[in-house]
């Protein structure tokens, strides 16, 4: 089976109301009276992937009271937030491009791109107070500051060589994990799961979103750059350090080209010389090991929960997040 076919059945027993979520999000563009931010807000949905954070919301509703008035606005919520942010990181690294795809700050500006990425922000809080739920509500709060907070822990380390992998892990929780917990923790919590199995969740979210973002960021070193719409070693390029590249700096901290780049030494033949060194070297291999634990700790999280027809599901997303290509 490839990716995409992967892609398609993924999310089993919940597929069939994930449009409802993607319904609800065009909202945003719906009856604005503003044309150009109908334009943009409508430019930066289209590039919605696959909807992993919303289907967990959703697969964890399974758990409990299947309510989708609570489930719609609390995944929708969890997509837009997720879009925002990437809005904002498009903007703070100059990107041209996202999944070959050029960019909203490129399309419409950087002033423009970061009040759309307000502007939904504030969108993604208006949905998720159709939980009525404020436990959630406050959720969410805390996870948007865990998000900021991961995205200035990279944004203050570019072209900084003294990362090591413990900081790595603490600012990919924030950035990306969080997110993935919030959303299962969430759909838990409208659903009226009990207190154990939202908490195994929670857990589950946090173990496969580490999981998720190293296995991306080994793709962008080893992925298809047609597939992955940017260069081999972007992030490196960029000034940031992930997985595979602290590795190599911590095996080989002598005469490292990544250090003589960040200080200015030859910077792009330096770059490109330890691009190699990681291609050729074990370094992809040892970071998908340690993606691969992390899999397996979300795996043991769901030894709690009695439903096999969703814990297999969820088996099977930890399965395509480290088998994904793109």
């Amino acid at each position: 089976m490839s990716n995409n076919e992967i892609s398609t059945t993924i999310y089993g027993e919940i597929e069939k109301d994930l449009p409802l979520v993607t319904n609800s999000l065009k909202e945003l563009s719906d009856d604005i009276g503003f044309e150009f931010l109908e334009k943009m807000i409508e430019q930066s949905l289209s590039g919605s992937g696959k909807m992993m954070r919303p289907a967990l919301a959703l697969l964890a509703g399974k758990l409990g009271n299947y309510d989708l008035e609570k489930l719609i606005p609390l995944a929708a919520s969890v997509e837009l937030l997720h879009t925002a942010s990437l809005v904002h990181d498009d903007v703070i690294d100059r990107a041209d491009a996202r999944r070959g795809n050029e960019t909203s700050n490129i399309l419409f500006g950087n002033a423009a791109a970061v009040m759309l990425g307000d502007y939904m922000f504030a969108y993604a809080a208006e949905f998720i107070t159709r939980t009525d739920n404020i436990h959630v509500v406050k959720k969410f709060a805390a996870t948007l500051m865990m998000m900021v907070q991961g995205e200035l822990k990279q944004d203050v380390t570019v072209f900084e060589y003294s990362e090591d992998v413990q900081r790595y892990l603490d600012r990919i929780t924030g950035k990306t994990a969080s997110l993935f917990a919030t959303a299962a923790e969430g759909g838990a919590l409208v659903c009226n799961v009990s207190e154990t199995e939202a908490s195994a969740l929670y857990s589950y979210g946090i173990n496969l979103g580490i999981a998720f973002q190293i296995v991306d960021d080994v793709l962008d070193f080893s992925g298809d750059p047609e597939l992955m719409g940017k260069p081999i070693g972007s992030d490196l390029k960029s000034g940031t350090l992930t997985l595979p590249s602290i590795l190599y700096m911590q095996q080989k901290p002598d005469d490292n080209p990544i250090k003589k780049a960040f200080e200015g030494q030859r910077k792009n033949s330096n770059l490109n010389k330890a691009i190699s060194d990681i291609l050729d070297g074990a370094y992809i291999k040892e970071s998908m090991a340690t993606a691969q634990k992390f899999g397996a700790e979300a795996r043991n999280c769901l030894d709690t929960i009695d439903n096999k027809e969703t814990v297999d599901t969820l088996n099977q997303l930890i399965d395509y997040v480290l088998d994904r290509k793109i």
